[in-house]
């Protein structure tokens, strides 16, 4: 009755005081501290009057002077029950909320800094229905449901509400306890109608509830989950203690005892020690099965691998080794006399580096072979990795911990693998290394094979020093121009040329037959393979400079007379001739193109290519038109280079040459070399482009059996080329009887085999007129 009392007399016009976090209802009693000036003087006008005042939300609490827009029209007229200041010069208030209203006529007071509005109430009264009954019922249960499962609302709040018979106040007093959002709360006063204000809060508290049912269900995931923890952990402790009182140890205890046993038995370095001791205190506190533990685990399983004092004793007898050598290979002199070298001073310093070596040369020469004939000759063990594909830096230098299934790389795997610090370490197709996005194995090399350097190779999964001085490193390789200088410049390079026909007819009789016919099934009483037979396989199936391809031939003969004895029941001795030869291999693959003459325009060059030397037929057609130069061929810019040179050469000789002075004027020059689908580069086909075109100019034909190599200059100079051995023997191949080459390439004839030097003719030349006088007689 006081309270209706109150709100018939609520004057019109009233103070404004904007509240910013709260929504007020009517019925409802709760403080606020007021600290805007604004405010403070609307609260002095209302505590100097009737002590009624207009609460209206905020809608944004950020805003520090609002206007009328800025807040809801909608608030609640409440009565200040009490009022306290406070030191600070803010004002503690207590009010209670008394009807709802819509403020107009938003005005500042002149004089007195406080804002006032024109206040209408807004009353609505509906009957107490059967389905008013209903829904004050329905949401009483859900709002029990909602305090049962929100902790911070008391539960004595539900008695109160069970005194209530007014739908419209039981619905403000439930919304005024509800913890949403503003907007929500400010949507429930602005409903005026009592009716669908529950229908409202209804629907808000199955919205409200759905969601802290599920929190709830997290919550009592996550504490069963901490409690199980706590338990195990609790029983692990007690366990601990009952076994410390009998002096026993559980499993857990015994392995962490075997480890740390283990660690000090490895012989690790100090530094190394105090950080595997460092990770096993680590995982001695941790729950066994915990996935730290397994990781930490790992690691110190890996250290505890790794062979840091384990070392085989070199063999240093020199002979022995030399046999050694010897019995498994053909040749390779220069690379024998490498490895007796570092025996001898191993012999004579008893400490020394590793050296690392770096082979170079064609597929099928023995590169990778030989690297286990010398770990078998020097008594050391054998590891090999490959690098042909290799992208990914971690590759060589391993992952760090953080990564999942991280583990070290391929160096201390391989390592761990010999069981020995000081193996012999093959690292095949050096070449062949790739760079992307992960990083650059090239530039992790440079650390390992660096002799300076690699006794504290450090891996990125250890994180401690290793020491790989001791390894004896071989890298292998095709071709040196891919892979980078640095690394270059670590290496001793090793070249190795292509076999001479003898020394293919030698390694074929002593290697490749005895272990075709062992792997088949046969003895030298079944089948015998004449040197006829083998050297027309050499030149009829084969074009190599390795023996890989003779290989498979042989083995190809094999297979067919295996079928031949098994299905024939043959028991005399099969020979295999020159005749007969074709019945085992069929047609054959390859064939000399023998010249029936001298020819114009046509010169025979020498180049060299990753898979050995080879011989390049150049031929040039002069022909009408503007004195343009044409190159076909798939020809490199260098070649193209060297031709320009070349022509610019005869045109500046033209008198002596004999060439009319307008010649070029109206002749078109085409150049051409053959198998035009294999890119061609490099300098040394000048001399032959020159010569093939003085030859085509001057109409006069070029000796047939003479091929030539080298640079060529504007003044007619002839410069030094590479590659010299691969050239000579792919002449020899070819069956050139005649080589010119640069007088700067004498020096190199020491690693022409002394059975071609006595076969074909060399003729060293340092000006193009020499060149020029023994092939076309100019």
């Amino acid at each position: 009755m006081a309270q209706n009392n109150k709100n018939n007399l609520i004057p019109k016009t009233l103070p404004l005081l904007p509240v910013r976090d709260v929504v007020i209802f009517p019925f409802m009693v709760l403080p606020l501290v007021v600290g805007r000036e604004k405010s403070q003087k609307a609260l002095e006008a209302a505590m100097s009057g009737n002590r009624l005042i207009f609460l209206a939300t905020q809608k944004k609490y950020q805003t520090e002077d609002p206007s009328s827009a800025d807040i809801y029209e909608i608030g609640t007229i409440a009565e200040v029950l009490q009022l306290l200041k406070m030191p600070d010069g803010s004002a503690k208030i207590l009010i209670e909320g008394l009807v709802r209203a819509k403020f107009s006529d938003f005005k500042l007071v002149t004089g007195k800094n406080y804002i006032e509005v024109n206040v209408e109430k807004i009353e609505f009264s509906v009957e107490r229905t059967p389905n008013v009954e209903a829904l004050m019922r329905q949401t009483i249960h859900l709002f029990e449901q909602y305090i049962g499962l929100n902790p911070r609302l008391p539960f004595e709040t539900i008695t109160a509400l069970n005194t209530i018979e007014e739908p419209g106040r039981l619905a403000d007093m439930i919304a005024a306890h509800l913890i949403i959002k503003n907007a929500q709360k400010q949507t429930i006063l602005e409903t005026v109608n009592p009716s669908e204000r529950l229908e409202k809060i209804i629907e808000i508290l199955n919205s409200e509830l759905e969601i802290l049912n599920i929190e709830k269900k997290i919550q009592s995931r996550v504490r069963g989950q901490i409690e199980k923890s706590q338990k195990e952990y609790y029983l692990t402790e007690q366990m601990k203690a009952i076994q410390k009182e009998l002096k026993q140890k559980d499993e857990n205890a015994r392995e962490i005892d075997e480890l740390r046993s283990k660690i000090k038995e490895s012989k690790m370095p100090k530094d190394a020690e105090t950080v595997a001791m460092k990770e096993l205190s680590r995982m001695e506190k941790m729950m066994p099965f915990s996935p730290e533990a397994t990781v930490i685990r790992t690691y110190i399983d890996w250290l505890i691998a790794l062979p840091w004092d384990v070392k085989t004793t070199d063999n240093l007898d020199l002979k022995h080794a030399q046999n050694i050598l010897d019995e498994d290979h053909y040749g390779l002199d220069k690379i024998k006399e490498r490895i007796v070298e570092y025996l001898a001073v191993c012999k004579m310093a008893k400490k020394l580096k590793g050296p690392i070596l770096c082979f170079v040369g064609p597929p099928g020469t023995g590169k990778t072979s030989i690297g286990k004939s010398i770990a078998r000759s020097l008594g050391r063990k054998f590891v090999r990795i490959s690098l042909g594909g290799v992208r990914d830096e971690a590759e060589i230098r391993g992952h760090r911990r953080t990564y999942i299934g991280a583990l070290p790389g391929r160096i201390l795997q391989s390592l761990k693998k010999a069981k020995s610090k000081n193996p012999v370490f093959l690292m095949d197709e050096i070449d062949k290394l790739g760079m992307d996005f992960r990083g650059d194995p090239a530039s992790a090399l440079l650390e390992v094979l660096d002799p300076e350097q690699n006794s504290t190779f450090s891996d990125h999964y250890l994180e401690v020093d290793f020491d790989l001085s001791d390894v004896m490193f071989i890298t292998t390789a095709n071709t040196l121009y891919s892979i980078p200088p640095a690394l270059i410049d670590r290496m001793e390079i090793l070249r190795f040329a292509g076999y001479t026909m003898e020394e293919k007819i030698h390694i074929a009789k002593k290697f490749l037959i005895p272990k075709q016919l062992k792997e088949h099934g046969l003895t030298d009483k079944q089948l015998e393979i004449t040197d006829e037979a083998i050297k027309f396989t050499i030149k009829e199936y084969t074009l190599e400079a390795g023996v890989r391809n003779l290989e498979r031939e042989i083995a190809n003969i094999v297979r067919k007379v295996v079928k031949e004895i098994v299905s024939e029941k043959q028991k005399e001795v099969i020979k295999v001739t020159e005749k007969n030869a074709k019945k085992y291999l069929g047609v054959p693959k390859y064939h000399a193109d023998k010249k029936s003459e001298n020819q114009v325009g046509t010169a025979t060059g020498l180049a060299w290519t990753e898979v050995g030397g080879d011989t390049m037929s150049i031929e040039v057609s002069v022909m009408k038109g503007k004195g343009v130069l044409t190159l076909t061929g798939k020809l490199g810019d260098v070649m193209k280079e060297s031709a320009q040179a070349a022509l610019s050469y005869i045109r500046s000789n033209s008198k002596k040459f004999k060439i009319k002075e307008d010649f070029f004027k109206d002749k078109d020059i085409h150049i051409h070399v053959p198998e035009g689908a294999i890119p061609k580069d490099g300098p040394s086909a000048g001399i032959t482009m020159a010569v093939a075109m003085l030859s085509a100019i001057t109409n006069k034909p070029v000796k047939k059996d003479i091929a030539m190599t080298g640079e060529i200059t504007l003044r007619g100079r002839v410069l030094s080329i590479g590659g010299l051995k691969e050239k000579v023997l792919a002449a020899y191949r070819s069956g050139i009887k005649t080589i010119i080459m640069p007088f700067e390439n004498q020096k190199d004839m020491e690693e022409i085999p002394k059975e071609i030097v006595g076969k074909i003719k060399f003729i060293t030349v340092k000006m193009m007129d020499e060149v020029i006088e023994k092939t076309l007689g100019v």
